[in-house]
């Protein structure tokens, strides 16, 4: 529609028909779908089972409930419907609700068609002024969802109670033709849910006794853990009646898919994207870290893993990269496992133990995650180290078995520069052989080399240790013994 047009009358001319924001959304998804367009951009994974099941609903034109685990894109998929809105909307100028001029329904909107007919000023709306989000929290109360009398506007207009020009509208009339959302739905007390039936069904509210009945055009979406996860509350049963389709989304159900959220999310700094490369050997290796948690029994499964886990780590082993560049002077730098451990805040703030997690520690639920990652995808990689039977093939690994098991020990500084880094690695005994054995290109053959020794000590070929930013690759039984002397100077 053409913003042009300004008073009541030109927009008569122009032939503008009044459409509900509902119908407008079902208007503008038929379109996407006949051309072929992605009906919400930079959503990934959810191409069979969410999406479908939201253009249904919207096709319906339903009122949405999204429930999920945190970190499952229900707040981005809600305001990504802004897409699916008309540029522009016009609205009667001046009006606190958006009156269409054509219906309009306040009476400030009534009494100034009346009063000034064609000449009516008109505004115009664009779709992003058309998102209101509230997130839920118990002392959220009705007053600011649907509004109150307010004593300062009747004292200033010199206006009885008696009179609609003393309400305050909140934030559901304010969203009059508008897509509103409440976030964690479970969290509104229960009698403010009451408040929300005759909005979602006929579409009128009252305010202290007022006999309103403003058919407000709203189209409503609310988001929600599963009930079972939440002991702050839930949503109440003819509530839930009312929401016309319930909706349930997932985490990414593959590494690639994941990998692509993360990509699409991460906030990486324009000098980190110049300087640092975070090797996509290392990103799925983040990402497999990610499953294993959602599947590890030290984890509550109920609470979730959200996906901000993956984008924050992804984050700091980044910043882990660029950091160990800037001290030793490399103009570039790729990510190593030892910048893993820096992903380690990521992982314990984000992520609820059950009991026997509390009792290891959030730290080593975090050092057991990575192990288990690593040894996943060293078998997707590698063959099994303790499977290779003897005298029927050579042993892949048996020069570097015969190099710890000599005593030799590897060190690498959280710190070693690039050169350092691949001097180190690469001169251990049979290294570069396996590498080239199983295609390794040149440039990242100091990057699979870390991996294996990690791969390595996973199967207990090869000690490590990690002591005051410096990783220790030994002898097993060697290793051990170090650990246990740690364990006695700590005492």
């Amino acid at each position: 529609m053409n913003p042009a047009y300004q008073t009541l009358g030109e927009l008569k001319t122009s032939g503008y028909q009044p459409k509900s924001i509902k119908e407008e959304i079902r208007q503008n998804l038929i379109h996407r779908i006949k051309q072929n367009q992605a009906s919400f951009d930079n959503i990934f994974g959810f191409d069979d089972t969410v999406i479908p099941d939201l253009e249904r609903a919207i096709l319906s034109r339903h009122n949405i409930l999204l429930l999920g685990l945190r970190g499952q894109a229900k707040t981005k998929i809600a305001r990504l419907m802004i897409q699916l809105l008309d540029e522009y909307i016009p609205t009667i100028a001046g009006s606190e609700i958006h009156d269409d001029p054509f219906q309009p329904i306040s009476k400030y909107g009534i009494d100034l068609i009346r009063e000034m007919g064609d000449q009516t000023p008109i505004s115009w709306l664009h779709r992003s002024e058309r998102y209101v989000e509230k997130l839920a929290t118990p002392d959220v109360s009705i007053a600011d969802l649907i509004g109150d009398v307010d004593p300062i506007k009747a004292a200033t207009l010199k206006l009885p109670y008696s009179d609609e020009r003393v309400i305050h509208f909140g934030l559901i009339p304010r969203a009059h033709r508008c897509i509103f959302v409440i976030n964690e739905l479970p969290d509104l007390q229960a009698r403010i849910q009451v408040s929300l039936f005759n909005i979602l069904q006929e579409g009128d509210l009252q305010i202290r006794g007022f006999k309103l009945r403003l058919p407000l055009d709203v189209q409503f979406v609310f988001t929600a853990n599963p009930e079972d996860y939440t002991n702050r509350g839930s949503i109440i049963t003819p509530l839930k009646d009312r929401i016309e389709s319930q909706i349930l989304t997932h985490y990414p159900r593959s590494i690639e898919t994941a990998k692509k959220i993360t990509l699409s999310q991460a906030n990486i700094h324009p000098h980190q994207h110049e300087n640092v490369e975070v090797h996509p050997f290392h990103h799925t290796l983040l990402e497999t870290l990610v499953f294993k948690a959602r599947e590890s029994e030290l984890i509550d499964t109920k609470s979730g893993v959200s996906a901000r886990l993956s984008i924050s780590a992804y984050e700091n082993l980044a910043s882990g990269a660029e950091r160990r560049s800037l001290k030793n002077g490399d103009l570039k730098t790729t990510t190593r496992i030892a910048d893993f451990w820096g992903i380690i805040p990521a992982i314990t703030g984000k992520v609820e133990l059950v009991y026997e997690g509390e009792q290891e520690g959030p730290y080593e639920v975090a050092i057991k995650l990575m192990n288990e990652a690593i040894q996943e995808v060293f078998l997707d990689m590698f063959p099994h180290p303790g499977k290779i039977k003897s005298g029927k093939t050579k042993d892949p690994y048996g020069a570097m078995k015969l190099f710890f098991g000599d005593g030799n020990t590897v060190t690498i500084l959280q710190d070693m520069s690039n050169e350092e880094f691949q001097q180190t690695l690469l001169k251990i005994p049979g290294m570069r052989k396996f590498l080239d054995d199983y295609n390794i290109l040149e440039k990242d053959q100091a990057i699979f080399a870390e991996f294996v020794l990690h791969g390595l000590h996973q199967f207990e070929i090869v000690g490590r240790s990690f002591v005051h930013n410096r990783l220790e690759f030994s002898d097993p039984l060697s290793s051990m013994f170090d650990q246990m002397g740690e364990e006695d100077d700590d005492q």
